[in-house]
């Protein structure tokens, strides 16, 4: 991923957002907040033959602390019209490889359990569901304003680190 990419990156991220099922982020951040909260060797994108960005991957720290210096939590975002391609797969083996190859160890995230299609993504390409986090917080805009949400929490460890 390129500064280059970020109005197409943002795009996605946003049609993501709208949907009420993808976070609980209400807007896509600007390039200077993304930046400097992803890891550089870990930021992922899927273009068409023309070029056109068509999915995102990307991992933030989960901690300043070294002991968790091989932990990360990702984000992973395909744009409407490329879904069912196997995008998702290929962007989330991406995402595997560069941080295995780099010492990271896990791989986590949040998702909504309405977010069957995310789920599905991240069973097939090895995460598993670690827990059921309940009421763990509160929408803030859509269609579920002012509702609490459960998450799943999800991970992928590295079988060879």
């Amino acid at each position: 991923m390129e500064p280059a990419d970020w109005q197409q990156v943002r795009s996605i991220y946003q049609e993501g957002i709208d949907t009420g099922h993808a976070t609980f982020e209400s807007f896509a951040p600007d390039w200077e907040h993304f930046d400097q909260s992803r890891l550089p060797g870990h930021r992922h994108v899927a273009a068409s033959g023309d070029g056109t960005v068509v999915g995102w991957a990307a991992v933030s720290p989960v901690s300043a602390r070294p002991v968790y210096a091989g932990v990360v939590e990702h984000s992973v975002y395909v744009a409407s019209t490329a879904r069912g391609l196997g995008i998702g797969k290929a962007l989330l083996q991406a995402l595997i490889d560069s941080t295995e190859n780099d010492g990271i160890w896990t791989i986590q995230a949040s998702v909504f359990p309405e977010n069957e299609a995310s789920l599905k993504l991240h069973l097939t390409t090895g995460f598993t569901i670690v827990g059921r986090r309940r009421r763990i917080a509160r929408m803030t805009y859509g269609p579920l304003n002012g509702q609490w949400r459960d998450t799943l929490l999800i991970e992928h460890r590295s079988p060879s680190i």
